[in-house]
């Protein structure tokens, strides 16, 4: 689950990060009434979107040459009229693809005088269980390209959590950074408060950048990216409070409902599968047959009836499918429920696109039996080779 910039920076706030005053708005004369309350004269009006690189960005509503979905203004009349231009907009990044994302939230803060710009984030080090730092002295808009051209500058390294963040560590990041002296203390400080919010959110991701220098010599957080992993949301009910499911893509969203792993993809085959694995074999098969998948959907060991009709309708609700590919291995999960939910599903929707199924497993017979005397056309398939030659030709065939 991810949060909002003004969001993670008020979490990360509790933990120590040096943050600069700033407001949550909602309408325009809010983000002017968030203005006032700051010292100025330097405002920042920030769009709020889950979708990195909105100082580049471009709002669909607006001329090319408009300004993007980070905003200077020097007074509150700028900010009014940024505000205006951000608020109801589409804001299209690198990152949101060409639909962009539409702004709701804006996050208006004060100024800050920048000497320099760094890049500092936490990440999961799945290799070795640790928590790992990405430091870099290149932060900015144009982090990426630098991880591109100069990747050597991005340092890295891991924290053991057996053992905890260590001063060691601090000097670490203050190296990384080329900082000394007081500004070296300072990089440790901010390191170790966000490397106790990882372990404390139990975060899957907090990304710094920048993190500023200021021209009177401080580090200040400019802009925070926090993420957590879902599998714990459950120890941190404060934290789901956060959540913007207008930011969630709505079939995700749904799925999410009825516990299933669902994610959206670009092709045209939608895929029903248990199992994270036998999923990731199933899209790997279509494009070996020449197709691509339309979704990853993993329906779990032990999904009923209904839950396995709520994806089916989940994988048809998408106008880009134009047929549908089911393989299940019955262990936990049986083939009969497995073609119940089908068959179910299928009748509910009035099924009009290919529909291949291949079922293996505890009452592997049963399900074939239903699927058969169900009067639909389904196509069964003998193994998962055979299910992915039948359900492409299936397409190409009604195309």
């Amino acid at each position: 689950m991810n949060i909002h910039e003004y969001q993670a920076k008020e979490l990360l706030a509790k933990y120590g990060a040096p943050i600069a005053a700033g407001y949550a708005a909602f309408t325009v004369d809010e983000a002017v009434d968030a203005a006032k309350k700051l010292p100025g004269p330097l405002y920042v009006v920030k769009s709020q979107i889950h979708a990195g690189g909105r100082g580049k960005g471009k709002f669909k509503e607006l001329a090319p040459e408009a300004k993007g979905g980070v905003r200077l203004a020097f007074n509150l009349d700028e900010v009014k009229a940024h505000a205006s231009d951000m608020l109801g907009n589409t804001l299209v990044t690198i990152q949101t693809g060409d639909a962009g994302k539409q702004v709701n939230r804006l996050y208006v803060t004060d100024g800050a005088d920048i000497a320099k710009e760094f890049y500092l984030a936490l990440l999961v080090d799945r290799t070795s269980s640790e928590v790992a730092f990405v430091v870099s002295t290149e932060g900015g808009m144009d982090i990426e390209e630098v991880a591109h051209s100069t990747p050597e500058k991005i340092h890295t390294f891991s924290v053991d959590p057996a053992t905890g963040f260590m001063p060691h560590h601090g000097r670490t990041v203050a190296a990384a950074l080329g900082l000394s002296g007081d500004q070296a203390k300072q990089a440790a400080k901010v390191a170790e408060s966000l490397y106790n919010a990882f372990l404390g959110t139990d975060a899957a991701q907090i990304e710094i950048n920048p993190l500023a220098l200021t021209e009177q010599g401080n580090l200040l957080v400019l802009d925070a990216k926090v993420g957590f992993d879902g599998n714990a949301l459950f120890r941190h009910k404060d934290l789901m409070e956060l959540r913007d499911e207008t930011e969630e893509d709505p079939a995700e969203l749904e799925a999410s409902k009825y516990d299933l792993a669902y994610i959206k993809l670009d092709g045209d085959i939608g895929c029903m599968v248990n199992g994270a694995g036998l999923a990731m074999a199933t899209m790997d098969i279509i494009k070996l047959n020449g197709m691509f998948p339309a979704n990853f959907l993993d329906v779990g060991g032990g999904a009923s009836k209904e839950k396995v009709t709520a994806a089916f309708k989940i994988i048809l609700a998408d106008p880009n499918v134009k047929g549908i590919l089911v393989n299940i291995f019955g262990g936990i999960m049986k083939c009969d429920i497995i073609a119940e939910g089908i068959v179910a599903a299928a009748k509910e929707v009035n099924l009009s696109v290919p529909l291949v199924v291949r079922l293996e497993g505890t009452n592997v017979q049963q399900g074939k039996d239903i699927l058969a005397g169900s009067g639909l056309a389904i196509v069964p398939a003998d193994d998962l080779g055979d299910a992915a030659r039948k359900i492409v030709a299936e397409v190409k065939q009604a195309a």
